[in-house]
């Protein structure tokens, strides 16, 4: 895999410590718990950052997400009466280049307290093929040494915006959302402070359990209809294959799909994953056409009665099984 940092490292350590340019200054009195219950107003643009608010804000925040349960979020259009309330809103939390209608209605709401996720953990970009060499890092340092050993690129280079798959550097984005909650609402900084805290040592648990769980698979190659899963797949030395790119609604090209029905036979693959929130049709037909089977991998953009946990944990949890299953043991 061919990888690029998209954020200068003073760029990101001032963005980490949400100085003046990530996080303005709370505008008035009226910032901190300025809802008529006395909480503080969170917008969030999708799940993930709804998770991350609902968990460190708790009985603190009220929050309400742009993206509803069932909907795709790259496909979201934004409302009029959305974008207003966006400017009402205490914190806009939401994640630059994942949804372009989010981008341009927070821009549009003058909103004051704005955290862009992207800004709290590094970016990198991944080929659209999704292919991902991640197995050629340094345990201690996954975010190096991860340069395609072929010496090319599989697809055009994009911005991967998933940073959510990979239980550590979600926590990295935790920390940036309790943060910023801590400077909208000083009075309660300590609960926010202790919640995060919570929050960061499950992710590392969680972190372990991927760890130990594929560590030992008779392969290493996943293929998947959605190209979510680089930053999972490095973490954990895994090779994705996307059948489209990070757009989970791009079409294929008779060429990439006959180039899969090779990887696949090449290295055992015996699954084609796919999600709930896109179609399926690709995954199936993919998949009658080389005899393997079809599982659910969720990337995890929204939570609704067909994904397989009812949160962040449960479904992380399930993607866990869901690639043992398919990766097999040694």
């Amino acid at each position: 895999m061919n990888v690029r940092r998209l954020i200068p490292a003073a760029a990101l350590a001032g963005a980490v410590a949400l100085g003046a340019t990530t996080l303005t200054a709370c505008a008035g009195a009226g910032a901190a718990g300025g809802g008529a219950d006395g909480k503080l107003d969170v917008m969030a643009s999708f799940y993930p950052l709804q998770f991350l608010a609902e968990r460190i804000g708790k009985d603190h925040v009220k929050v309400d997400t742009l993206t509803k349960p069932g909907v795709e979020p790259h496909d979201l259009e934004i409302t009029p009466k959305q974008t207003g309330r966006l400017g009402e809103a205490d914190v806009v939390l939401y994640l630059k280049s994942l949804q372009p209608a989010v981008d341009k209605a927070v821009a549009q709401s003058g909103v004051k307290n704005v955290v862009d996720a992207a800004t709290l953990t590094p970016l990198e970009v991944h080929g659209t093929s999704g292919h991902d060499h991640g197995h050629g890092a340094d345990a201690d340092h996954p975010e190096e040494g991860h340069g395609d050993e072929h010496g090319h690129s599989h697809g055009e280079a994009a911005e991967d915006p998933h940073v959510w798959l990979d239980p550590v550097k979600y926590a990295e984005v935790a920390k940036g959302v309790g943060a910023a909650l801590e400077k909208a609402d000083p009075g309660h900084a300590a609960d926010y402070r202790k919640n995060t805290e919570e929050l960061v040592a499950r992710l590392t648990a969680l972190n372990t359990e991927f760890e130990d769980g594929l560590k030992n698979t008779a392969t290493r190659t996943f293929i998947t209809t959605h190209a979510a899963f680089g930053y999972l797949a490095e973490r954990y030395g895994l090779d994705q294959e996307g059948i489209s790119g990070v757009d989970p609604e791009s079409e294929p090209s008779p060429a990439r799909m006959k180039d899969l029905q090779a990887v696949a036979k090449k290295e055992n693959v015996s699954t084609v994953f796919f999600e709930t929130l896109a179609s399926d049709k690709t995954a199936k037909s993919l998949a009658s056409d080389t005899g393997l089977k079809t599982d659910v991998l969720d990337p995890l953009e929204g939570i609704t009665d067909k994904s397989q946990g009812a949160d962040y944990f449960e479904v992380m949890r399930s993607n866990l099984k869901n690639l043992q299953k398919a990766l097999g043991t040694k």
